[in-house]
């Protein structure tokens, strides 16, 4: 890993007086990302200036990119999609299950990941199980991952994860997960939406069936794109929409009409139609430049490190965090004996500008590489107040 990173908040239009500890919610855009968006929406006032190429060659620069990121070797098994709920259909569509089967998930998860393999497992009579990590806060990260291993067995047709739990940033074990899924013959799919970009992810060694990843939040790029790579157990799969873009030599616009029955190889036949959106994709391949620059490991480490000081203070004042090796460092949640009087909290963080989510019992903090000390201390002043 290369030097450590420095506060980056002068790339970022952030008001000064607003400490956003909100990634989680949503990322902002860098300002050379917002300056992409506006130059690539400015080409469609002139289209006279879009050829035929545009609609492959902006669209196969965010493939490499992305595989790039996270570790995919092929850059055409990434595709492009609107949103993480389409990319589950995909997966959920294509993922063979049976009766008596179960896919295998974890309490409290994102609906996103929820309701489509409900819905999938009710028409195949398999049973969708979600896995709670059991009572008490003691060692709770390290028995959530135990008791995921364990729900894995002859009948699992699916491990549906992420690497950090939404609520409190839990670390899921994909490692462990994927080999445990692949013994059984199980596929793993993986919502990498809430750390992705700033928690390294590396594709040949989690050895993912299917990774899904929504773009505006830490991969700081827009709203309405996700990106997501699949595995060559889907590449005969069948799409969501049947799009012109997704059959084999889309590219001779002469012939479109001579009709192709052939899907273009790779994840290509997955991408959502009209994906050719130029502002949306000149803000996706400069936010995933400067991701790739700026090296998720780098934001992990920085974030760790912002976050050493005020968190020791808020455990002395009785707070409760996750220990550092079960939870990111980037997303964690902070919980207090008895729970938050929500009103009370809510108060407190607007008298200091803080801007956090309430998720669940916790109180979710997703810093990222423009918060810097200011923003520590205002925490802690806003939540000594409930101690």
């Amino acid at each position: 890993m290369s030097a450590p990173l420095n506060s980056e908040r002068h790339l970022f239009s952030l008001p000064d007086d607003v400490h956003y500890l909100n990634c989680a919610y949503m990322g902002p855009l860098s300002r050379a990302t917002t300056r992409a968006g506006v130059e690539g929406l400015t080409r469609k006032a002139d289209p006279t200036s879009i050829s035929a190429s545009d609609f492959f060659d902006s669209s196969d620069q965010v493939r490499r990119e992305f595989a790039q990121l996270v570790g995919v070797s092929e850059p055409t098994h990434v595709a492009i999609l609107p949103s993480v709920s389409y990319g589950m259909a995909i997966a959920a569509k294509n993922t063979p299950l049976a009766n008596g089967q179960r896919v295998i998930g974890v309490s409290n998860q994102f609906p996103s990941d929820v309701y489509v393999w409900q819905k999938a497992c009710e028409h195949s009579g398999a049973s969708f199980v979600q896995v709670s990590p059991g009572e008490g806060e003691e060692g709770r990260g390290r028995r959530w991952n135990e008791r995921l291993l364990e729900a894995i067995d002859a009948n699992t047709a699916a491990v549906v994860v992420p690497p950090v739990h939404w609520e409190d940033g839990t670390l899921f074990d994909l490692g462990a997960l994927g080999r445990a899924a692949r013994e059984v013959g199980a596929r793993l799919i993986v919502d990498g939406t809430q750390s992705v970009g700033a928690l390294p992810f590396d594709a040949s060694r989690v050895q993912p069936d299917a990774l899904i990843c929504a773009t505006y939040k830490w991969m700081l790029g827009p709203y309405g794109a996700a990106l997501a790579y699949f595995a060559p157990c889907y590449h005969d799969g069948e799409p969501l929409e049947e799009t012109w873009l997704g059959r084999e030599r889309s590219d001779d616009f002469a012939n479109l009409v001579k009709y192709q029955p052939e899907y273009r190889a790779g994840a290509a036949r997955f991408d959502v139609g009209q994906r050719n959106d130029l502002g949306k994709l000149a803000m996706l391949s400069q936010a995933l430049r400067e991701l790739i620059e700026r090296d998720p490991a780098r934001v992990q480490s920085y974030c760790r490190e912002w976050g050493a000081a005020p968190l020791s203070r808020l455990r002395e004042l009785g707070f409760i965090i996750e220990d550092e090796a079960h939870r990111g460092a980037h997303l964690f949640g902070i919980r207090r004996p008895g729970g938050f009087d929500n009103g009370r909290l809510i108060a407190a963080l607007d008298a200091e500008s803080v801007k956090c989510s309430l998720r669940g019992e916790s109180l979710r903090v997703s810093p990222n590489v423009y918060n810097d000390a200011r923003d520590a201390d205002a925490l802690v002043r806003a939540l000594s107040t409930l101690a």
